[in-house]
């Protein structure tokens, strides 16, 4: 039985070692060259590939060239997707004897499209997980095999709630690679009619709006901290980057413009549309090192986070 990864990410790296663990042959590894201007954070699926002795390639385009015929000619039992960035076409999921699968970020239907993560922090979810489901023409639409739950706490990031994601897919993947490679996996129609749809984020997403309330903010600076690229607003005109903060429980109205901060003790709150944050860690522009405290010098009472 043979198995071809296209991969990239944490994520990719995560299948590649499964898959080993497996003892399941990798005819071909496809992922994507770094790009310089990214903040790259995470594992390179084509540097582990290669120390494995994996064949590895980097397609501008998967669908074009040379590549599906080269991945019709080695003739995969499967085709497994985990984090690669182009969406695969029908012309290559067809080529999979058994099925050609995608790992998804989200408990699909919900959550579909990019940036799953990010966008359950964003909208304060309690309840995330992974779901490793058939690929199809239309972006994770199709049959679902399995599914995975996970808690999001009050206080995670999107970085700590990738880490538990890659527990959980280690899971999925252990168990139900050979189901589908043996035949006895579960395939289960998604309900379209629950399904939601999210796109990518860029930098300037990460603006802060004020005048929303207290939670809203909340969650958008722990659904973009390090080690993406941070929530923000600006101060005399210069951006003063929120890597980590919390809600001070005052939600009574100050009369305050939202943005204010406001100095209590040892303590920079600002005004929210509805309550007071409390800013516990902020830069200029660049991530500070984790033992780094707020810097008090910056921010004064009285002054507005624009």
């Amino acid at each position: 039985m043979s198995v071809i990864l296209c991969g990239y990410h944490n994520m990719g790296c995560m299948a590649l070692k499964v898959l080993t663990r497996l003892g399941i042959n990798i005819p071909a590894v496809f992922t994507h060259l770094d790009d310089p201007h990214e903040n790259r954070w995470f594992d390179s699926l084509g540097e582990l590939a290669k120390r494995l002795d994996i064949p590895v390639y980097y397609p501008d385009d998967i669908n074009s060239g040379p590549w599906p015929d080269m991945i019709k000619g080695l003739g995969p039992d499967l085709l497994l997707s985990c984090y690669f960035r182009q969406m695969i076409k029908e012309d290559i999921l067809s080529a999979a004897r058994i099925a050609a699968v995608n790992l998804h970020g989200s408990l699909l239907p919900r959550y579909r499209g990019r940036c799953p993560v990010n966008w359950q922090i964003l909208n304060g979810e309690t309840r995330g997980g992974v779901t490793l489901h058939h690929m199809v023409k239309q972006a994770d639409a199709g049959d679902i095999v399995a599914q995975y739950a996970v808690d999001i706490d009050d206080r995670d990031t999107a970085l700590s709630l990738f880490i538990k994601l890659e527990h959980a897919a280690a899971r999925i993947l252990e168990q139900y690679i050979p189901k589908l490679l043996d035949g006895t996996a579960p395939r289960v129609p998604q309900d379209q009619s629950k399904a939601t749809y999210f796109g990518g984020r860029r930098p300037e997403d990460g603006r802060i709006d004020w005048s929303m309330g207290v939670r809203p903010i909340y969650n958008l600076i722990r659904a973009v901290t390090w080690p993406y690229p941070g929530a923000y607003g600006f101060l005399d005109g210069r951006r003063l980057m929120i890597w980590e903060a919390e809600p001070a429980g005052i939600e009574k109205d100050t009369g305050l413009t939202p943005g204010t901060v406001v100095s209590l003790g040892n303590d920079r709150l600002v005004q929210t549309g509805s309550g007071l944050l409390r800013l516990l860690k902020v830069s200029r522009e660049s991530y500070p090192q984790a033992n780094d405290g707020l810097p008090h010098q910056i921010l004064k009472g009285g002054e507005v986070l624009g």
